[in-house]
């Protein structure tokens, strides 16, 4: 699963590499946690624009708003499960994050590991959104991240993985008319040469924490 991940880059950083007509503001940090507001890249008629939304996807159809939150999206079934297969055919979106974090388990503790793009660059998570009106009007934008098996390099991490598009198919990804024959083939594991993984300090593990430090390499694990 992915539970926590960064984005420190700036918005001028993420306007260059995703090519974005518009960025909403947000808010940096090295600490992000479900069901906060968090970035995310679609595909409009004039281009790529970046909006907020809570990270946690609501399904369109949900009844109630605490019934459905839900920050992952298994990719092995992401055209099965109620609460995502519409938006995998009509709702996708990009989620810029510059690394998230694993918990790996050691005995009877749980190590934290920082993975982030091998070239430094921000990555592009797979993810998935909806819009929810509630009974008094309001909408609310929500999403999640896609993920699938981890690969070679990050299994002994964890056996998940978020969903890492590499920018040759972010716009396969976005644009929603492609079909679900094209989506398929994405649906898979970064290589090994793409990303990089070093443990961290247990100070990620509180939310509040949110600063340089939380992927500073740990010299104790």
């Amino acid at each position: 699963m992915c539970g926590r991940y960064a984005l420190y880059s700036d918005p001028r950083t993420l306007c260059e590499r995703f090519n974005l007509v518009e960025a909403t503001r947000y808010r940096m940090s090295y600490n992000i946690a479900p069901s906060q507001p968090i970035a995310a890249i679609t595909q409009e008629k004039d281009g790529r624009h970046l909006s907020l939304y809570r990270w946690g996807l609501v399904p369109m159809w949900a009844r109630e708003l605490g019934h459905f939150s839900t920050i992952n999206a298994r990719a092995e079934t992401i055209d099965q499960k109620p609460a995502f297969r519409g938006s995998f055919r009509h709702h996708r979106c990009l989620i810029p994050a510059d690394g998230y974090y694993e918990w790996q388990k050691i005995d009877k503790r749980k190590q934290p590991w920082y993975i982030h793009a091998a070239d430094g660059q921000p990555m592009a998570l797979a993810g998935l959104f909806d819009v929810w009106l509630s009974p008094t009007g309001d909408e609310l934008q929500s999403a999640a991240i896609v993920t699938t098996a981890a690969g070679e390099k990050t299994r002994h991490i964890h056996d998940r993985m978020p969903l890492i598009l590499p920018p040759e198919v972010w716009d396969t990804w976005l644009a929603p008319e492609t079909p679900k024959k094209a989506l398929f083939p994405l649906l898979q594991p970064a290589s090994d040469e793409a990303i990089t993984a070093y443990p961290v300090s247990t100070r990620v593990n509180k939310p509040t924490n949110d600063d340089a430090e939380c992927v500073a390499a740990s010299t104790d694990a």
